[in-house]
């Protein structure tokens, strides 16, 4: 049997819920045969299901962190503190606003070791990470962690975003590989139907995705029932309703 492994989130303020984590919780399980640890990392643990792990936000035990640095996606720096509570070996980390719609063990397979990011689908021609999905092995890559925290202001404000600052430093060491294209995909730029199309069409999804990624708006609650806005129509998909959802434990 495998090695048991460790699939992790991060929740913090009040955009996401409880039911939001348990849902990909339950798609984890759904979608992942070896042994594993569900674990998130959140403020507020409150309606989670047994089957998430909840520890405390990871920058909480770093005393000389102020909490103006890690605000937004930044919190997702404290996935490389070191310890990383009592976490070890290979560890992917999901956002919670991913849909997983098949099989995910290959995400443990593929180049073990390695750190592997999704290629970004707008900048990834300059070699940026997206990092909805990602892989790493837990309490390695520490030094990404205390860069930031030593050079947060100009760090901020030359990278502009968290998985710009993580791809640029890891790129720099030789450190970042991606995962096959076809595995994660975007729902707006690969589901979606183009303009006018999209008035007929729900998003369809692509033949080998593993996980689609739903970055900015919409997210997969307004996939789940549709949505109209002045920008765009997003008719109801029902392969999201298929797929995220959350079963009840059975015992």
């Amino acid at each position: 049997m495998p090695e048991p492994v460790n699939v992790v989130c991060i929740k913090w303020g009040t955009r996401y819920n409880g039911p939001y984590v348990n849902t990909l919780a339950s798609m984890v399980a759904r979608h992942l045969k070896r042994p594993h640890r569900f674990i998130c990392f959140t403020d507020d643990a409150s309606g989670f299901s047994s089957r998430v792990e909840a520890k405390p936000l990871p920058m909480d035990s770093l005393s000389n962190l102020s909490a103006s640095k890690f605000e937004s996606a930044w919190n997702k720096l404290g996935i490389f503190s070191n310890p990383l509570f009592d976490l070890t070996g290979p560890t992917l980390f999901l956002d919670l606003d991913i849909v997983i719609v098949a099989d995910i063990d290959p995400f443990f397979e593929h180049k073990p070791g390695k750190f592997i990011i999704i290629r970004d689908f707008r900048d990834g021609h300059k070699g940026i990470g997206n990092s909805s999905v990602f892989r790493f092995e837990a309490n390695q890559h520490v030094d990404v962690l205390l860069n930031y925290v030593q050079n947060a202001v100009e760090i901020k404000a030359k990278y502009g975003n968290e998985q710009n600052y993580l791809s640029s430093f890891l790129m720099a060491k030789d450190a970042l590989d991606y995962w096959p294209e076809e595995w994660c995909r975007s729902f707006k730029r690969d589901c979606l139907p183009p303009t006018p199309l999209n008035w007929f069409q729900a998003a369809k999804l692509p033949a080998d995705a593993r996980v689609v990624v739903f970055h900015g708006t919409p997210n997969p609650a307004d996939a789940l029932r549709g949505m109209r806005s002045k920008m765009r129509l997003v008719r109801p998909v029902s392969w999201v309703k298929q797929h995220w959802r959350e079963e009840p434990l059975t015992s």
